[in-house]
């Protein structure tokens, strides 16, 4: 019997049981799409992330007090960040181009008849150029209004949801209240998403000195952030930042550092290798679908081998070779993997972009994950089709014909 005529047969037993066929295709269907879905939506974290930290800069160092270990004994630092650390790693950082410093505290905010509990964020004039935020409406407060302890606030976009407010240019020029004081709403924040130094968007920003002054009340700083010119002197500017405030702090040499400084970029590294891990571990449980439909296919021609084995017996009997009934039954198999191979990358494409259009998740479709589950549910259909092939090939002729 010849190839082409194996395989044509092959077939043709596939089409006489279309039910049959369908159904043992289905487990390689869902196995196949739910691989490519769930790497789409892994891929499509991941690139959201980079997306977020890149558009708040990777060039920004964050500086807050750490807590120090004293005699074995974890203790609060008794040295706080203060603007005197801000002046000296201005003077003595020359990678450093800006300086942005704040205090933050959680208050009660009312507008008109709502209220809610935000965080209020006491910060310097170049908040939007050294933090990369921006502007929805309105404007930022400026050095005057600083150091003239203006009340005026800028909110986050969720702010905005947390009051009721339906838009941006609503509030800008309305008066809110932050602990009881009354302030100028001058400017709202566009949305930056969380980008795991903290969520942006649900907060206030008001003037240092106002802050200091007038509502948290102390000069001590809870983050200090410093904007490096370029991410090749990230390096040089981080050990610049500790060599100045560890002299502003009068560190003992040998003492350990009261401070933590964290970059963006090695976060996002972080980040990039931990979304990584996640969507191997998604794809993997989606694999575990694939198995299953292999044992299904396994299943239903050890099935299919017990139901022709008189068919089995007439061809031998006419001259098929053990080669010929092994690729007949393997090539069936394979058939069906591919096939559904196939049609479960469809599915899978199609599950990706409902994911991202009905729930609003981001997702990537790869191109390498489509060749990945194709290749597998091929390996699948020989695997799991070997030993049915086997069975069918090693029937005795004459006990085949004998077998009712």
């Amino acid at each position: 019997m010849l190839i082409t005529e194996t395989v044509r047969v092959a077939l043709d037993a596939l089409r006489v049981n279309k039910l049959r066929s369908l159904l043992t295709m289905l487990g390689i269907v869902i196995g196949v799409g739910a691989v490519i879905a769930m790497v789409a939506l892994g891929n499509g974290a991941q690139q959201q992330i980079k997306e977020r930290i890149a558009r708040l800069g990777t060039t920004v160092l964050q500086i807050d007090p750490q807590r120090v270990s004293t005699g074995g004994i974890q203790s609060s630092t008794t040295v706080k960040l203060t603007t005197k650390d801000v002046d000296m790693i201005l003077a003595r950082s020359p990678n450093v181009v800006a300086v942005n410093w704040c205090q933050d505290r959680n208050f009660q905010v009312v507008w008109r008849n709502q209220n809610t509990n935000v965080q209020v964020t006491g910060t310097a004039a170049n908040f939007l150029e050294v933090r990369g935020f921006h502007l929805a409406a309105g404007r930022m407060f400026g050095a005057a209004e600083e150091d003239g302890r203006r009340k005026v606030a800028v909110l986050g976009s969720e702010v905005l949801t947390l009051l009721n407010i339906e838009s941006p240019e609503r509030i800008v020029g309305e008066q809110i209240r932050i602990a009881g004081r009354a302030f100028k709403v001058i400017g709202v924040l566009a949305s930056n998403g969380v980008t795991g130094f903290g969520d942006g968007d649900s907060q206030i920003l008001i003037p240092f000195q106002t802050s200091r002054f007038n509502v948290i009340g102390t000069d001590r700083i809870d983050d200090i952030w410093a904007l490096v010119s370029t991410e090749d002197s990230l390096g040089s500017a981080m050990a610049e930042i500790q060599a100045s405030i560890r002299r502003s702090h009068k560190t003992r040499l040998g003492a350990p550092d009261d401070f933590r400084i964290r970059n963006r970029a090695e976060l996002l590294s972080t980040l990039s290798e931990t979304t990584a891990t996640f969507t191997m571990l998604l794809a993997g449980i989606a694999g575990v679908s694939l198995l299953v439909g292999g044992i299904g296919i396994m299943n239903i021609m050890l099935v299919s081998v017990t139901e022709r084995t008189r068919e089995i017996g007439v061809r031998k009997a006419l001259g098929a070779t053990r080669l010929n009934i092994l690729l007949q039954f393997l090539t069936e198999s394979v058939v069906l993997c591919l096939l559904g191979g196939a049609v479960g990358i469809g599915a899978g494409m199609l599950g990706a972009q409902q994911f991202s259009r009905v729930m609003g998740w981001r997702t990537m479709t790869d191109v390498q994950s489509i060749i990945i589950a194709f290749g597998f549910s091929s390996a699948v259909g020989v695997v799991f089709g070997v030993l049915p092939a086997r069975r069918a090939a090693g029937l005795d002729p004459v006990e085949a014909l004998r077998y009712e």
